[in-house]
């Protein structure tokens, strides 16, 4: 394979050389592993009829809540700016030999995303497609998306990402069956399967990029371990750039779709401190102890955090539920 003019940082370049018989071995297992999906079998077209120019959509089409449409309309959005991470990707790990063969293979496979979780919404009209077109619009005019600086932080970067998206497609297919499930609507099920397939995806994904990154630690650990920080400290989850990104991330929260504590105990927690082993990673520079000894009284933070906000909402579950009951009573005694 010839090689191709790249932008790689040359401080990255002899990095990704050392890691590039892992990056192979990773893709073999990823292709052995992975298995390929049509969306074109689980999309409901029978249920699909015309939009006519200046009808307009109404939110009576599918009875959903807001916190479920802003999951589905982040998720695709998300999904539809793949143009600019491939961007992103190609400039951190260059286009050479396994590094091209991985980053191609990684946007065909997001491509199906945003075709599949499309055409779902609009056969069964969940979304408005004229406020959808329109924010895709502007979103991918924009073209924002987070910029790692290094090829540590990309890998550190987008093990947290994908892992974080696997999560918010899962959660968000498991709400939209149970709601659709609720007025007995025929796409329940293709919805539920379509957001797992995708979520399939980004687990396979996150697989490589987690251990690349933990191959990455036993070449240059201070590096890694200096990325981590930064990445845990300005983590961002995809949708930069989204018409009304911040209120529609509140909803996704609210919801429990993704939130602080799912991010410290299903992300932070089980990669950061248990897989790749933080604490107890040797060969640091002065530099690196210091980094892993701020990251890991961050992790503190966002622990107890994580907790306050779990005892806060247990308390809310609590109240509501003995204002039901009270209801009831009231109901049985009249």
């Amino acid at each position: 394979m010839a090689c191709l003019k790249t932008d790689v940082r040359p401080e990255d370049a002899a990095l990704l050389a050392q890691l590039a018989g892992k990056a192979e071995e990773l893709l073999e297992r990823h292709l052995a592993t992975s298995k390929p999906w049509y969306s074109h079998e689980i999309v409901p077209w029978s249920m699909g009829r015309d939009f006519v120019a200046g009808e307009a959509w109404s939110p009576d089409d599918v009875a959903l809540p807001s916190a479920v449409r802003s999951a589905l309309f982040v998720n695709l959005l998300t999904e539809d700016n793949l143009p600019y991470y491939f961007e992103t990707i190609n400039r951190m790990f260059g286009r050479n030999e396994i590094w091209g063969t991985w980053s191609h293979r990684w946007t065909a496979e997001e491509a199906r995303h945003s075709i599949a979780i499309r055409d779902f919404l609009l056969v069964t009209r969940a979304i408005d497609p004229w406020a959808l077109e329109d924010a895709r619009m502007g979103q991918m005019s924009g073209g924002e998306v987070p910029q790692p600086e290094t090829a540590c932080d990309g890998f550190v970067y987008v093990a947290l990402q994908e892992l974080a998206t696997r999560i918010s497609h899962r959660n968000t297919g498991k709400l939209l069956q149970v709601e659709m499930d609720k007025t007995g609507h025929p796409a329940a099920k293709a919805g539920y399967d379509i957001m797992a397939r995708v979520a399939a995806d980004e687990n396979f994904h996150y697989l490589f990029y987690r251990d690349i990154t933990s191959a990455a630690i036993e070449v240059d650990p201070s590096s890694v371990v200096c990325a981590i920080e930064r990445q845990v400290a300005d983590f961002e989850m995809p949708g930069t750039g989204i018409v009304g990104f911040d209120a529609h991330s509140r909803a996704i929260a609210a919801a429990g779709i993704y939130n602080l504590p799912i991010h410290y105990s299903q992300i932070l927690a089980p990669v950061i401190l248990r897989h790749w082993g933080l604490e107890s990673i040797e060969g640091l520079s002065t530099e690196a102890e210091l980094s892993r000894e701020r990251t890991v009284k961050l992790l503190g933070r966002f622990e107890r955090a994580s907790e306050r906000m779990n005892q806060r909402a247990e308390r809310r579950a609590e109240r509501a539920e003995a204002a039901g009951l009270h209801r009831e009573q009231e109901f049985v005694l009249a």
